[in-house]
């Protein structure tokens, strides 16, 4: 480790971040910052320790707030964005105001500092050989920040890992509010015996990856340091509705929801880098049987 150095964490009060903060606590030595706006991320997920500060603020003014830490941040995980699909069609101005803008000053923070960013990206934007990345204002922004990193890359040399994210659930996932995971919902649903709710037609897949795999791949990436692009997913792909009766509910569906995917793609875009992709061990299936178990403890 070198000498007062510290990791950032954008989005560290959030579901990953906080998994991640975490890992990283128990695996390295780093001091960490997090920075986070409160829009999703919640105080009830800080960890007590000597070794991580807390500070409120959006990405946008990174550079005013750690402009006398600048110096001493090796890495930056950069989690801090907005993140759901079809929210990003009513919240279009936080969408763009954190994955445009915010994120270009975390980008240009770097670049400027040399510091390594671990971007994390989405795989919303790999189905239909690449065309889903034009179905949200979410997909969009996402997509332009790949392709600005890549830019940066060819450029100026730019150092980053990417991680490609698959439909995250587990410990400290958003369980109810207009962010909740689709794992969250059914979760917070059963557990106060009431109808699940599935978005028409229900035929829609993903590739749900537990929290865990996740930051272990951010993490290996971090430690690796190849400068590559990861994705973690699993290998079993589910319908939202065959998810949905895996909680042995009543199901009532939903009106269909503009952006909405019908498949989760793996990646399969070529990038200058290519797509190294990497697979989960925890099983959804596993997982909801043991979650119904100790909701009936």
């Amino acid at each position: 480790m070198k000498k007062n150095k510290k990791i950032l964490i954008t989005g560290g009060a959030g579901f990953v971040g906080t998994n991640l903060i975490q890992l990283l606590l128990k695996k390295t030595n780093y001091k960490i910052i997090s920075i986070d706006n409160y829009s999703t991320g919640n105080n009830k997920n800080h960890i007590k320790s000597k070794r991580l500060k807390y500070l409120k603020g959006d990405t946008s003014n990174i550079r005013n707030i750690l402009k006398d830490k600048k110096n001493k941040i090796h890495s930056v995980f950069h989690f801090g964005e907005f993140s759901r699909i079809y929210q990003s069609f009513i919240k279009f101005n936080e969408c763009f105001n954190s994955n445009s803008l915010g994120s270009r000053e975390v980008f240009k923070f770097c670049l400027d500092n040399k510091i390594k960013l671990i971007y994390s990206a989405t795989s919303a934007i790999f189905g239909k050989k690449g065309n889903d990345k034009n179905l949200s204002p979410y997909a969009f922004t996402k997509s332009n920040n790949l392709e600005l990193l890549e830019n940066l890359k060819k450029w100026f040399n730019f150092k980053y890992e990417i991680i490609y994210f698959y439909n995250v659930y587990g410990d400290k996932q958003i369980e109810v509010g207009e962010m909740a995971t689709v794992i969250g919902i059914f979760q917070n649903q059963y557990k106060n015996k009431k109808t699940l709710t599935v978005v028409k037609p229900g035929t829609q897949t993903r590739r749900f990856t537990h929290i865990s795999d996740t930051v272990n791949v951010c993490y290996m990436a971090w430690k690796l340091n190849k400068c590559s692009h990861y994705s973690i997913s699993h290998k079993k792909s589910y319908s939202i509705l065959s998810v949905a009766k895996m909680f042995g509910s009543k199901i009532r569906f939903l009106p269909p929801r503009e952006g909405e995917r019908y498949a989760s793609a793996l990646t399969n875009i070529s990038y200058n880098n290519k797509v190294i992709k990497l697979y989960g061990k925890i099983n959804l299936k596993d997982y909801i049987t043991s979650f119904i178990k100790s909701v009936k403890i």
